[in-house]
This record gives structure tokens, sequence and C-alpha cells, in this order.
């Protein structure tokens, strides 16, 4: 049964016009966002806000996550004008704080680790802070070590979910591989920040998300965005629960109560929504 939408999930909707300009200069670069692809409640604030998330090599995932709305299937062959067009995309936004990630890349041999530094590389150049969003690279420690010696500046890989919820939303990815990657990428550098996000109303219950905040803490993670699912299509794993705000406020202290640097909790957070907030915490 589809459920309503309560009150404090409606998205108000500004920045039409400047929204139509950032998708018309994203695709004469032939770039893709996650906002896009994923569907992204908060789109037309973000791109009103001439802000996006860059989504690096090509827009088919090998990855079938159940909440995801990225596309699954053959992949596409990657663009080595991409980390150009990036940085020129970055340049004509008059950003500060580029965030970028991509599809899940199991068909390549680094995972794409090359291409996210060739990007990390070009948008140092143009002086401006870098978060990656990355995926597993299925656990290869040398993959990630790729991505680390171009040093961005922050270093996101989601959680997306308890443990126990693992088989049905990410039944090709691993809990442990995840905390793994996390803690490794503080042992590799620990001057670079890093940072997870999950979704709640999945069907977790406080603990499972709390023992997962502690996880994350325990694996060095200094940055941490709690956000409320909302399934992209009926096909897609069904919202079970819609949280109420103050449960959000309730993760956010119990969070910096815990040692992270920066929290984000609120029903409409995503991963990078309002990134360059935490600038001042890393500066």
């Amino acid at each position: 049964m589809h459920k309503r939408k309560p009150e404090w999930l409606r998205v108000r909707l500004q920045g039409a016009e400047k929204s139509q300009q950032v998708k018309d200069m994203l695709k004469r670069l032939s770039l893709h966002t996650v906002c896009e692809e994923a569907n992204c409640p908060n789109l037309i604030e973000c791109f009103g806000r001439k802000t996006a998330t860059f989504m690096i090599l090509g827009s088919i995932c090998t990855r079938n996550c159940t909440f995801c709305n990225v596309t699954k299937g053959l992949t596409q062959p990657v663009d080595p004008e991409e980390p150009a067009h990036v940085a020129e995309a970055v340049k004509e936004l008059g950003l500060k704080h580029a965030v970028i990630t991509s599809v899940t890349r199991d068909d390549l041999p680094d995972g794409g680790a090359g291409h996210f530094a060739r990007v990390i590389e070009k948008l140092k150049e143009a002086g401006v802070i870098v978060e990656v969003l990355i995926p597993d690279f299925q656990g290869s420690r040398e993959a990630l070590e790729i991505v680390i010696k171009a040093k961005p500046h922050i270093l996101n890989h989601n959680i997306e979910t308890v443990p126990r919820l693992y088989p049905t939303v990410r039944p090709k990815a691993s809990y442990p591989r995840s905390l793994e990657l996390l803690k490794n990428s503080k042992e590799l550098d620990d001057s670079i920040f890093t940072k997870s996000g999950i979704m709640v109303g999945l069907g977790e219950q406080e603990a499972e998300v709390i023992k997962v905040m502690q996880d994350l803490r325990e694996a060095g993670c200094d940055i941490l965005t709690i956000g409320q699912y909302l399934a992209p299509s009926a096909k897609h794993h069904p919202v079970i629960e819609y949280i109420h705000p103050d449960i959000f406020k309730k993760y956010k202290d119990l969070a910096y109560q815990m040692g992270f640097k920066y929290v984000a909790a609120d029903p409409l957070v995503r991963s990078s929504y309002h990134a360059a907030d935490v600038s001042e915490v890393i500066s």
C-alpha cells in the first residue's frame, strides 16, 4: 500500500529558471549528475542554486541496489575528456566545493579509481574543495590508494543502511567491506576527512541506526548524513516508515556526542545536500 508523505516531506519548488540553465550546461558538456539519475527531491532547489553532484564513469551501474534509481545494465566506455569537462562545469557554476560521485563500475580493473584520481587532480588545479563519493571498489585497497594519493579534501562512502537489511537493500555490497574502506582511508592518509551517510525508513530499528553510527566512529568517520528514504518508484524497495523530524534531531545530537565533526540529519538530507556547509569544519 502506498504511504502518503507527511507534511515535513513537502519540497518547495524554487529556482526552476536557473535549474534549466544548469541542465543545458550539463547536456553541452556531456555530463551526468546523481541529482537527475537518482531522481533527487532536492534537484530543483540545488540546480536553482547552481550546484550539482557530478556523476562520472557513465550513467549505467553494475550493481542492483533496490533503493537506487540509477540505471543498471551494460556499462558505457569511459570518457577521457570527462575530467576536463567536470572542471569546466565547476568553473562555469562558480563552485568552491565540488562533489563527485560515480556509478559502480565492477567491470573495470580498478573500479574507476584512476578516473576518479584524474578528476580530483583537475579540480584541485582549479583551487576548489574536492569531495568524492566513491564505491567500494570490491574491497581493493590498491584502488582506494589511487584515490587517496590524489588527495581529495573529503572522501565519502555511504554505508546506506543497517547490516540486517543489506541482503534486500544492497545485495551486492558488504557492510564490513564498506566499514573497512572508511577505516583504510584514514590509515592511508589521516589528513583527509571521511564521510558516510545512511537512509532511514527502510525498516531499521533505532538501536540498529545507533550501532551503525558507533561503527562509523570506530572506523574514524568524521562527517555523517542521515536522511529519509523515498522510493523512486513502486518497483523499488518500499518505504516502511516516515521518520519524524524529532528522531532525526535525536540522531544528530547522539552523533555529535559520539564525536562526529559535522552532522546533517533531516528528512530531506541527502549525501551531498548543502555539502559546502561543512567547509568551516574542514578549513
